[in-house]
């Protein structure tokens, strides 16, 4: 999982150190970026702006950039050329989290990591007590709480990557084909917290290869081709009336490369 934050959620809650009410991080303004690796252009002249409250999907066929630009967008990586800016100025803010299609988990309990994380964050014992058991019962873990983190499914593992982004209270949550791999009752129950978590205010920043998901959840798409964005704007616009010739391609299901 990447950095985590704080931010809201820490009421009533005894901390080792005076944490300020958060300031919104939004929006996140990439503007010009790309990112070359050698003479290898694989990013080039994205500009977007990411504001708050939209679930934003980002599409487009295997190879045109979209985890990358997820990682450029998480502060995982710097871009090559361009800016990539927060509202706080911050390079990369403690008040955004990211999941891995592949998710992070600790050699260690399932409990034990999602104390850890908070612990890191500044939270005392007292705190992080409270947050684990509430982050357990919030997204079912109760009865794996003590289990090896690393013997759980691949859906239990994205279930816990997700509870423990959660438990840090980020502004905006970056998620990385959050259900690839997935049998459809698993892939149903990531997409329920999903839309739980955009229903708190959470802002969702995800990739997905599946149509049929990017219709369930999103409101804005952002549609990358050979490393450029080429459509940005309201999901019922991008699949009624897509505008460029690649988009329709796409959403017809024809390889395009």
């Amino acid at each position: 999982m990447g950095a985590g934050a704080i931010g809201t959620g820490t009421v009533g809650m005894k901390v080792d150190k005076v944490i300020a009410p958060a300031q919104s991080i939004l929006p996140l303004q990439l503007r010009a970026v790309g990112y070359s690796v050698g003479k290898t252009r694989l990013l080039d002249g994205i500009d977007l702006t990411v504001r708050a409250g939209k679930r934003l999907v980002v599409m487009g066929p295997n190879g045109a950039g979209k985890s990358l630009l997820l990682r450029l967008c998480h502060g995982l990586i710097a871009p090559t050329s361009g800016s990539v800016s927060w509202q706080t100025q911050d390079p990369r803010p403690a008040a955004q989290a990211m999941v891995l299609q592949r998710p992070v988990v600790l050699r260690r309990s399932v409990r034990a990591n999602l104390d850890y994380p908070l612990a890191l964050a500044g939270y005392a014992r007292a705190a992080r007590d409270e947050m684990v058991q509430k982050t357990l019962a919030r997204f079912g873990l109760i009865a794996l709480a003590e289990r090896p983190a690393r013997l759980l499914s691949g859906g239990e593992q994205q279930r816990l990557a997700l509870a423990r982004a959660w438990a840090l209270r980020p502004q905006v949550l970056f998620l990385d084909e959050p259900s690839a791999a997935l049998d459809p009752s698993a892939t149903r129950a990531i997409e329920d917290l999903i839309g739980q978590f955009s229903a708190e205010g959470i802002t969702i920043v995800m990739t997905s290869h599946d149509l049929f998901q990017a219709r369930r959840l999103a409101q804005d798409i952002a549609f990358l081709h050979r490393g450029r964005l080429i459509e940005h704007g309201p999901a019922a616009q991008f699949f009624d009336a897509p505008q460029t010739p690649q988009a329709r391609d796409f959403l017809g299901g024809a390889l395009i490369w």
